[in-house]
């Protein structure tokens, strides 16, 4: 196949991507009054004394202050790149169902308008049909082998702040560094985790990984002709021959990840000095957070998440009254950390998400089976687990009856629902890929539901 050739690497792109991933802020209102004070005082509690800056998300163009892997330094044409193979169905020609090439992307589970993940309870690549009006509407095509259909087994997480997470998925099995040295005996050859061994932080060895695991061809005639410039630019110090793989596609795509932040939340602008960012309801429940409800326990920092592994006795995915495909009964993933550790301490354990954007996806919990913040807040609240297969010995020390009234319930959820929503993430969004394709999904029912016929 032949392609139109790709204008060299378009400065005017990469300008506009730096330009507008973190606009400038107006003059700040620095007003503060004594529920600001209050809040300021619960940030230094839970923070050592650091406060404020403890919270901060970067510039998503300050590539010096974003965390990032020694191995895969950022730049910001690296960025670009793998901000287009993001959102590439054309690289979709490694699958196993006809009919299905070019169909789907990375951004079919993980795109911008649910938060950087899945618009439903269980995320679907190829094999999937349609959109909705946020990923609502994309249904298993039942014309196809259901043995063949890509499916996630669970809940799909947010590819947005993963800067902060040096080990990746539910069970943290993706990262060769951090939590997971000493681990090596797990990284089973001929496995996805097997990518461990080339030495890549969690972001860059999941995207690696995905790439094949999800069917995505980063070799085919489209990448070689269309993005090659790019991946020449990107990776110089790569042999030339050796600069269109699917490591380098994988490295570029991490990049990107690195830079998918939510830094224009409400949150994060009163974090910045304007004090009207947050309403006071949403003021009220950052304190409820901070404070009453102990959450930065567990979620803390920059993207309030941690690499803590905990079980709140939650159900798994099959669970859900919906139809739930190619899970098998015995799959690892229902035990968490303990899947990849093999250690029965860590059964049921799964990873601390971030809390961002929660409400652009409402489906929560390992299992999608919380559909709405407030029924994650009160399950927490009352403390009384919901998987029979959870053993009371595994439940974490931290699920406890926390005895919150419903008035503070109801700020917490203003806090995490409003407070914590960033409302332009598809900043992060290429205006058009290479091929020309319709994306997340370009199978023929999703392009009449996104309007690119």
């Amino acid at each position: 196949m032949d392609f139109p050739r790709l204008r060299y690497f378009s400065f005017i792109g990469l300008t506009a991507l730096f330009a507008t991933s973190c606009a400038p802020d107006e003059s700040p209102n620095t007003t503060t009054s004594s529920i600001d004070l209050e809040l300021e005082a619960a940030l230094r509690d839970v923070s050592d004394g650091v406060g404020k800056d403890h919270f901060k998300l970067p510039s998503s163009n300050d590539l010096s202050a974003i965390p990032q892997d020694p191995k895969n330094p950022l730049s910001p044409v690296k960025i670009e790149l793998g901000r287009r193979l993001f959102h590439e169905t054309g690289i979709a020609t490694a699958g196993k169902i006809d009919g299905t090439m070019g169909t789907f992307s990375c951004a079919s589970c993980h795109f911008a308008g649910a938060g950087f993940q899945a618009g439903r309870f269980q995320g679907v690549g190829e094999g999937g049909m349609g959109f909705g009006l946020n990923g609502e509407g994309r249904v298993v095509n039942t014309l196809f082998p259901m043995d063949s259909i890509d499916v996630q087994p669970l809940r799909t997480p947010t590819a947005m702040n993963t800067a902060y997470q040096e080990a990746m998925l539910w069970n943290g099995q993706f990262g060769a560094t951090g939590i997971n040295a000493g681990t090596e005996a797990n990284w089973t050859p001929g496995t996805p985790i097997a990518i461990n061994e080339l030495g890549y932080e969690g972001v860059e060895v999941q995207a690696i990984a995905g790439l094949k695991v999800h069917r995505l061809d980063t070799e085919n005639d489209l990448c070689k002709q269309m993005y090659g410039p790019l991946f020449d630019a990107a990776f110089p110090d790569f042999p030339q021959n050796n600069r269109i793989t699917r490591e380098t596609a994988g490295l570029a795509i991490a990049a990107y990840e690195r830079t998918i932040m939510s830094n224009q939340a409400p949150f994060q602008r009163w974090l910045r000095g304007y004090s009207d960012a947050m309403n006071e309801q949403q003021k009220r429940g950052a304190l409820v957070f901070f404070q009453e409800a102990n959450c930065a326990t567990c979620h803390n920092g920059p993207a309030l998440n941690s690499m803590s592994f905990h079980s709140y006795g939650m159900k798994d995915l099959d669970a859900n009254v919906e139809s739930i495909f190619n899970i098998p009964a015995e799959d690892g993933s229902r035990l968490g950390r303990g899947g990849f550790t093999k250690n029965e301490a860590d059964n049921y354990k799964f990873k601390t998400p971030q809390l961002y954007n929660l409400a652009n996806s409402p489906f929560y919990g390992h299992g999608s089976t919380f559909r709405s913040i407030r029924e994650v807040l009160e399950y927490k609240n009352n403390a009384v687990p919901e998987n029979p297969n959870v053993p009371i010995t595994q439940l974490a020390t931290e699920f406890s009856p926390q005895n919150l009234s419903e008035t503070q319930i109801d700020d917490l959820v203003a806090f995490l629902e409003n407070g914590l929503n960033d409302a332009d993430l598809f900043r992060y969004q290429p205006s058009s890929v290479a091929s020309g394709n319709c994306f997340p999904n370009n199978d023929e029912m999703s392009r009449v539901d996104i309007g690119c016929e």
